[in-house]
């Protein structure tokens, strides 16, 4: 079986746009992520200061490497995120940082 690969990614909100960055994720960038194929693991909210004040982070898992480049630029040029990001995005960004990282799981993780 082959594995996948898992990204982790990290968001820091700009100042008081958190709760307007979940809303994004829940109300559409969840399903917009799943149209693209992008598997969503999970999402996490930090519990303590100061991430909780700022901070997003989610997993997300694709069959390769090749395979999250390609659904993250079809992902980017989908008209319907593109709209979404201006609309939300109207009294400014809604996040400074995003880091990413692309993790393979252990031979003893239960996840794969």
């Amino acid at each position: 079986m082959e594995m996948r690969v898992f990204e982790i990614r990290t968001y820091t909100a700009a100042a008081g746009k958190l709760d307007a960055l979940h809303a994004r994720f829940r109300d559409h960038t969840v399903a917009l992520f799943k149209k693209h194929d992008m598997t969503s693991v999970a999402y996490f909210a930090p519990q303590d200061a100061p991430l909780k004040q700022n901070t997003l982070i989610y997993i997300l898992a694709h069959p390769s490497r090749e395979a999250a480049a390609k659904n993250w630029q079809a992902f980017k040029n989908d008209p319907e995120w593109q709209k979404v990001k201006a609309d939300s995005e109207t009294q400014g960004v809604l996040t400074t940082k995003i880091e990413s990282v692309f993790v393979d799981p252990t031979d003893y993780s239960p996840m794969k």
